[in-house]
């Protein structure tokens, strides 16, 4: 309640001020305020009610950045807040859909690849607020521009190649979008090498997808997928479900493990959402994907675990 009220009272008075100066540090005030609040939905117990909440704060955010356009915390919380709600809310009702209706699930997709993007330029102009010109040069040569950045960027480092890679991997018919796929591994890989732990091995959870279409990577992909299934595991002392539900959605399907795929389902199943009330949220978003993945399990593999899967 207290932070609501700060923020009601904060944006008050930048709509109430005249002058330049002060209503532009009424407006920092105010997204300085909206760039920390996430926790408030982090730790929230209904997801369909944050998702109706959520398109008014991201706007609210848009307006603000109208006002304030290098305010790095308010591009930060644009580029996460775009990406999560397009994954959550479009891109995975899409998943859903598509068995009933491809038609809808297609428009739904395209939906979610457009907000995807919007949330990558967000943290490209995040990441320009330190290094001028540096969309221009990451395009140019990757791994030479994403050199010039520092620790205190792989929040931005991150969020920017989750949702850039998230857009290339809805973007089949999109060929101009899927030769970008060296700029997201080069935000990845260097946001990995300054700060491999962040957020509680968010970067690995992200990994154990993403080496599956790593270009030019030696030997098989589920090793490298392993190692970091197994750090975003340790790194989060087994209470987040997502890096089960990220190693049985993306190497168990391709290896056709079924065993392995409904083991590591049932353990994020087994997991309280209660017992981390920050990841309360992540992880009742994440079960209810793993019960889908697990009602679709005749459709992902030619031999049922019961009927004895290869292993």
């Amino acid at each position: 309640m207290k932070k609501t009220t700060q923020l009601v009272f904060l944006l008050v008075m930048a709509i109430a001020m005249n002058g330049c100066s002060v209503r532009k540090f009424a407006i920092n005030k105010l997204g300085d305020s909206l760039a920390n609040s996430g926790t408030t939905f982090a730790s929230d117990n209904d997801p369909e009610f944050v998702g109706q909440a959520i398109p008014f704060s991201l706007k609210l955010i848009e307006g603000l950045l109208a006002e304030s356009p290098k305010h790095r915390g308010l591009l930060f919380a644009a580029t996460s807040g775009y990406t999560q709600y397009s994954y959550v809310y479009i891109q995975e009702p899409a998943e859903e859909l598509e068995a009933e209706d491809v038609t809808k699930s297609g428009v739904l997709g395209e939906r979610a690849r457009n907000l995807y993007l919007r949330a990558r330029d967000f943290g490209l102009r995040g990441l320009e607020t330190k290094h001028r010109d540096f969309a221009r040069s990451l395009r140019e040569d990757p791994k030479a521009a994403v050199r010039a950045a520092r620790a205190e960027e792989v929040p931005l480092l991150y969020w920017t190649a989750v949702a850039w890679g998230a857009a290339i991997a809805l973007s089949k018919d999109h060929p101009e979008l899927v030769a970008e796929q060296p700029q997201v591994e080069a935000l990845i890989d260097r946001a990995y090498q300054l700060n491999p732990d962040y957020d509680h091995g968010v970067i690995d959870q992200f990994l154990i997808s993403y080496e599956s279409a790593r270009q030019g990577a030696k030997g098989d992909f589920a090793a490298r997928s392993k190692e970091h299934f197994d750090r975003a595991v340790s790194l989060s002392n087994g209470q987040l479900a997502s890096p089960y539900v990220a190693y049985a959605e993306t190497v168990s399907v391709q290896k056709q493990n079924a065993a392995e795929f409904e083991s590591l389902l049932k353990q994020a199943l087994a997991l309280n959402p209660d017992s981390r009330p920050e990841w309360r949220l992540s992880n009742i978003i994440m079960q209810r994907r793993a019960r889908w993945l697990l009602s679709r399990e005749s459709d992902l593999f030619l031999e049922s675990a019961s009927a004895g899967a290869p292993q």
